[in-house]
């Protein structure tokens, strides 16, 4: 397990200050729906499609009443676009029976919604009500907290919890928006920028893709 951690944030910090959620989104219900529909799918064609999706969607009701034909066609796009539309409106429903017609604000209660899991959870608890419970693991967090040795574990769910223990509860938020960042633009998949990455003295993963 890397004891770097905090030369890492400090690095991630100073690097990318402005990092922040890719998805465009004015409520906790978007954000909700936006992240829903990310997954397999980049943040630019979720935006594209949630331009035209939420003037038409308004509140979970929209969504409750969707007709689910034509909802798919809406979200085509985004990819696997039946699950994700069966998803979206049985969560709107599910909103509206079990939650009063308001998306919940505590994970417990988010992860009873259909195709909803940590991940998910974390973003919308932290960008729709500004709460911090746990650290969303996506593809990117996953891929450089291994590259890193932050975490030896595959599972998403263990290496939040790997996280999690590194860091202070502060941090966890801003963390997920910062391996995103730079797994983005260096440390990409299938050939990552080893030679321009600022962390590159701190990687034990440098010497696979770079050796001497």
């Amino acid at each position: 397990m890397s004891k770097d951690i905090d030369k890492i944030l400090i690095l991630l910090k100073k690097e990318y200050p402005q990092a922040k959620i890719a998805l465009n989104f004015t409520n906790p219900l978007e954000i909700l729906v936006s992240t829903i529909l990310s997954a397999q799918c980049t943040d630019a064609r979720v935006n594209l499609v949630t331009k035209t999706l939420f003037k038409k969607y308004r509140t979970v009701e929209d969504y409750a009443k969707a007709n689910i034909k034509t909802f798919e066609q809406e979200i085509h796009s985004t990819g696997f676009y039946h699950n994700k539309a069966k998803n979206i409106i049985a969560t709107a429903q599910k909103i509206l029976k079990d939650f009063k017609g308001k998306v919940p604000d505590s994970m417990d209660k988010l992860i009873q919604l259909p195709g909803v899991a940590r991940k998910t959870a974390n973003i919308v608890l932290l960008n729709g009500f500004r709460k911090v419970e746990g650290i969303a693991v996506d593809t990117h967090v996953r891929r450089l907290s291994q590259r890193l040795s932050l975490s030896k574990n595959d599972d998403p769910n263990k290496i939040e919890q790997d996280l999690m223990k590194l860091l202070d509860r502060k941090e966890w938020g801003n963390f997920s928006h910062l391996l995103i960042e730079h797994g983005r633009k260096i440390c990409i998949a299938k050939k990552p920028k080893c030679l321009k990455c600022i962390l590159q003295n701190l990687c034990p993963s440098k010497e696979i893709f770079y050796p001497k």
